[in-house]
């Protein structure tokens, strides 16, 4: 299933490039954009589902919440498959684990075998509020 959800704002200005190798293979991280390559394996179908569920498996290390639930994602791109873009953001700017989050969400995704590259925008704007995330998200942090 090919589709576009919500693309929203630009890409964050971070200071630098970074290439680096990740679980999944190489990335190169420059002006707010992480690109990872990943080993695709044609035989695999992938399904936004798959994606969604990768990105949930991701967690932000001081809220015990997965990033999808949180609210962090704001679009997720199959319109180029194998080639999936997705863009994301953080609770805060400053938020300490920035490409940490980034770079797991990108292996998470490049995990899955109908992946050939994985295109990371962290993006800040609109700026992410509470009211981005799901009921379930709310309840684990005693917010409902």
């Amino acid at each position: 299933m090919k589709m576009r959800l919500n693309v929203l704002g630009q890409p964050a200005q971070l200071n630098g490039n970074v290439e680096s190798t990740g679980a999944s293979g190489n990335t190169t991280l420059e002006g707010g954009v992480l690109v990872r390559e990943a080993a695709f394996d044609p035989e695999t179908v992938l399904t936004e589902d798959a994606v969604r569920r990768a990105c949930a498996s991701v967690f932000d290390p001081e809220i015990p919440v997965n990033i999808l639930d949180l609210g962090l994602i704001y679009a997720i791109d199959l319109s180029q498959v194998p080639d999936v873009a997705i863009d994301m953001t953080l609770t805060a700017p400053a938020c300490p684990v920035a490409g940490e989050l980034v770079g797991q969400v990108a292996d998470a995704v490049a995990a899955l075998g109908g992946v050939r590259r994985v295109t990371m925008r962290l993006v800040w704007d609109p700026p992410w509020t509470q009211a981005r995330m799901s009921e379930a998200a709310r309840f684990e942090l005693g917010l409902l």
